[in-house]
């Protein structure tokens, strides 16, 4: 008897990279060019809570499909359910990190 391969598990979020932060810069242009960059940034991030939010809601339409008996392989909800609280344990994992880098900031002195 052979067991197959389990097969890599996509979270729905995109790996991050160094180009989707702001690189911190010097000089008077920094200021002129921070705010598109900011911006990027920002749009980027909410694209990931918009692939978060579709991944919560295909696990509760998959979980009322189970719960109704139209679901036909109920594997499909178990790996869509583990999916998105992976998904969810990493964002507020990133969010509680990330608060306490801002903490941390706000407290250096000048």
């Amino acid at each position: 008897m052979s067991i197959p391969a389990v097969a890599a598990i996509s979270a729905g979020i995109s790996p991050v990279t160094a180009t989707s932060y702001v690189q911190p810069s010097t000089g008077a242009g920094a200021v002129a060019g921070a705010g598109s960059a900011s911006a990027t940034g920002f749009a980027s991030a909410l694209s990931s809570v918009d692939q978060l939010q579709q991944m919560q809601s295909t696990t509760d339409s998959l979980a009322v499909k189970a719960v109704t008996g139209s679901l036909t392989d109920v594997h499909d909800y178990t790996v869509a359910a583990s999916e998105s609280k992976l998904a969810i344990e990493l964002t507020a994992a990133v969010r509680n990190k990330a608060i306490d880098a801002f903490t941390e900031i706000m407290r250096m002195q000048a």
